[in-house]
C-alpha cells in the first residue's frame, strides 16, 4: 500500500525508514531568516532541501554506504518564536536538547546561520570538550549587527562563547570586517581561507579538532560558481570535492555528534543548488554514523 504515495519528509523515506522512535537521526527544519541582511529568503531553505531529497539515490556511491538505513526522521518545521531572535535562538536550543536527551543525532536545516546558535548550544550543554567545525565565507564575529547580538552576522562570536577557548576551526574565510579581522589575529583563532585550506590539506585542518565535533556549515563557504542561491554568495570559495574530502577526514579521526546546513535561499539560483545542499546533508549523516 505504502508503495503507492510519495513520503514528503527528507529523502521521502517509507514509514518503516522514518519513523520517530527507530530513526537514529531527526531533521529539524527551522524556515527563519528574521535578521538577513542581504538577500533574503533563506526561510524557504529547508523545504527546499527536503523536496530535493526526493531526486538522491539512497546508496551514495562517493562514500559507498546507504545512510538512510539508519532512520531519519523528519519533524515539522519549527515555528517562529515572534519574541525576537534570541527568543528564537532559545526554542531552536530547547527543541534540540530534548532531541539529544532522547538520543537522538540532530540536523538542522535553516533558514539563516543565527539557527545555529541553539543547536550548537544545546551539543555544547551536554558533550564536554565539544569542538565546533564552522564553513563559512564570513567571519561573522561581530559582537553586536543592527542592534542585536544574535544577527545572522554574530553567529560565530555567539557559538564562540559555549565553547572552550581554541574550540573553533572555521574554512572558508574570505569576507570580514577589519575589526572582525583584527579580533581574530588578536585571539588566534583557527579561521582559514580557502587557500590557507588547500596549503594545509584536510588532515592537517582534521587534526586542529578535539574529539568531539559539532559541524556548522553555511553554504556560502562554497564558491558562488558551485552554490548561488545564497543572501551573501562569496567568489573564491570551496569546490564539492576538497568539501567532501575535509570531511572524510574529520569524520575519520573524530565524534561529529551533530550538524547544521543553512543560508539556501532556493529563489536566487537554480534548482541544482538545493540538490547541492540535500546530497551534503546526506553525505554528512553517512559519513558522522558510518561504522
Amino acid at each position: 500500500m505504502t508503495d503507492r504515495f510519495f513520503h514528503r519528509n527528507f529523502a521521502w523515506l517509507p514509514p518503516e525508514r522514518s519513523d520517530y522512535a527507530r530513526s537514529r537521526v531527526v531533521v529539524l527544519p527551522v524556515p527563519y531568516d528574521s535578521t538577513a541582511s542581504g538577500w533574503v529568503g533563506s526561510r524557504e531553505g529547508p523545504a527546499a532541501i527536503i523536496d530535493a531529497s526526493a531526486n538522491m539515490e539512497l546508496y551514495d556511491i562517493g562514500i559507498g554506504c546507504e545512510p538512510y538505513l539508519a532512520g531519519i526522521h523528519t519533524l515539522p518545521e519549527l515555528a517562529v518564536d515572534t519574541g525576537g531572535p534570541e527568543a528564537m535562538i532559545a526554542r531552536i536550543e530547547e527543541v534540540a536538547g530534548e532531541l539529544i536527551d532522547d538520543g537522538k543525532f540532530v540536523v538542522t536545516l535553516g533558514g539563516e546561520h543565527t539557527v545555529a546558535v541553539g543547536a550548537a548550544r544545546a551539543y555544547a550543554k551536554r558533550v564536554p570538550g565539544l569542538c565546533v567545525l564552522a564553513f563559512d565565507a564570513n567571519a561573522d564575529m561581530r559582537d553586536e549587527y543592527l542592534d542585536s547580538r544574535y544577527n545572522h552576522a554574530c553567529t560565530l562570536r555567539r557559538i564562540g562563547e559555549v565553547v572552550l577557548p581554541g574550540r573553533m576551526v572555521q574554512v572558508g574565510l574570505r569576507s570580514a570586517e577589519r575589526e572582525e579581522h583584527e579580533y581574530i589575529r588578536e585571539k588566534g583563532l583557527r579561521f582559514h581561507s580557502p587557500q590557507e585550506f588547500r596549503a594545509l590539506g584536510p588532515r592537517a585542518v582534521s587534526q586542529q579538532l578535539s574529539e568531539s565535533v559539532y559541524i556548522t556549515f553555511d553554504l556560502d563557504a562554497f564558491d558562488s560558481s558551485v552554490v548561488s542561491a545564497l543572501g551573501t554568495p562569496e567568489p573564491g570559495g570551496l569546490h564539492w570535492d576538497e568539501v567532501s574530502e575535509l570531511l572524510e577526514a574529520v569524520t575519520g579521526e573524530h565524534r561529529v555528534v551533530g550538524f547544521d546546513v543553512t543560508e539556501l535561499a532556493p529563489s536566487l539560483g537554480p534548482r541544482a543548488n538545493a540538490q547541492l545542499a540535500a546530497k551534503l546533508t546526506y553525505r554528512l549523516i553517512g559519513l558522522a554514523l558510518r561504522e
